[in-house]
């Protein structure tokens, strides 16, 4: 029987650093914003569902989207938001299920839905146990800051627009704490998927 495991954090909180640690460890993952990526490439539904909703400002040259020239409008505005996750998501969750069930029947032991916004997108029905990597928000302000270039208050008006980690792991069946080195996290998926696997 599959497991699916729900991974997910906050921005900055490594996840990216998780998942490719399952990955290591021959564990599918199923990345939802690289899905993200693919369905709103031009040609695709959502594509011009977007351009539609936010003008054609938000191309690029060459008539993909310009990912920042979109993230400063959605990050500093609630509806914008909202309006841009309702093209964006239904597409992303048709094709995780796609993936997930393709998984399924090759009969994999587990198998990881890596959703940055698992619990904000009320998602984790698609899940049986959900994992939240968690680190304190000082190591978070500082890890965005440094990985995005971006000014202090940039960074907390992203940090800001999901829900505070703490809450996130309240909800969560597994823990993965990430304020230390990756060999110290790497210990914990090690710990944890041996746990889930047995």
């Amino acid at each position: 029987m599959t497991i699916v495991v729900g991974l997910t954090g906050g921005i900055a909180s490594g996840k990216s650093t998780v998942s490719a640690i399952f990955r290591e460890m021959n564990i599918p993952v199923i990345d939802a914003d690289q899905i993200a990526k693919e369905v709103v490439q031009n040609g695709r539904v959502a594509y011009s569902k977007i351009v539609e909703a936010f003008g054609k400002e938000i191309l690029q040259e060459d008539l993909e989207i310009n990912r920042a020239a979109l993230g400063q409008i959605i990050f500093h505005n609630e509806q914008e938001r909202q309006k841009l996750n309702s093209i964006v998501h239904p597409e992303v969750r048709s094709e995780m299920l796609k993936q997930k069930e393709q998984l399924i029947a090759e009969q994999y032991q587990l198998v990881v839905l890596d959703i940055p916004l698992l619990f904000e997108s009320k998602l984790t029905y698609l899940v049986d146990q959900v994992i939240v990597v968690h680190v304190n928000e000082l190591v978070q302000l500082e890890r965005l800051q440094k990985r995005n270039n971006l000014s202090k208050e940039d960074a907390l008006a992203r940090i800001k627009s999901q829900l505070p980690l703490t809450e996130k792991a309240k909800m969560a069946d597994f823990i993965i704490d990430n304020n230390g080195s990756i060999d110290e996290t790497k210990e914990q998926v090690i710990k944890l998927v041996s746990k889930l696997t047995n």
